[in-house]
């Protein structure tokens, strides 16, 4: 598996606009903008941050996982997305290794990534997801 970075590090927060205001006015990072995911029922705003990103993460659904997660852990890290060249061949490699996968194919991610999450309890205690860019 080639794992070239930390992509993306994922954060849980009630209200994206909200979010927004501290990650601009304390911090002066421009959000690239926002983005509905319609098929996961959330919004998304990326922050760049170096070669990685900050991920806001808000529920458009109270089915969703996310809005699942809120209720549990409240605000908060969420997951860490690392970048991989080959999205299926990793899956497939962690397959053959028998690590226990929330996501055994790829699917359609914010900005126009593929991506697969691995189960906490293959890794400690941390989603981790696998994201595959062609381009960034």
């Amino acid at each position: 598996m080639n794992i070239k970075n930390i992509d993306h590090i994922g954060i849980v927060v009630n209200n994206i606009q909200e979010s927004l205001s501290f990650w601009q006015t304390s911090l002066g990072i421009e959000p690239h903008g926002t983005q509905e995911v319609p098929q996961q029922k959330l919004k998304t705003a990326f922050l760049p941050v170096g070669d990685t990103e900050i991920e806001l993460l808000e529920s458009t659904s109270p089915d969703s996982s996310v809005a699942k997660f809120l209720e549990k852990h409240g605000e908060g890290l969420h997951h860490i997305a690392i970048r991989v060249d080959d999205i299926e061949a990793a899956l497939a490699e962690l397959k053959t290794k028998g690590i226990k996968l929330i996501d055994e194919t790829p699917r359609n991610g914010a900005g126009g990534a593929r991506i697969a999450f691995v189960h906490p309890k293959a890794t400690h205690g941390v989603l981790l997801e696998l994201c595959e860019r062609k381009q960034k």
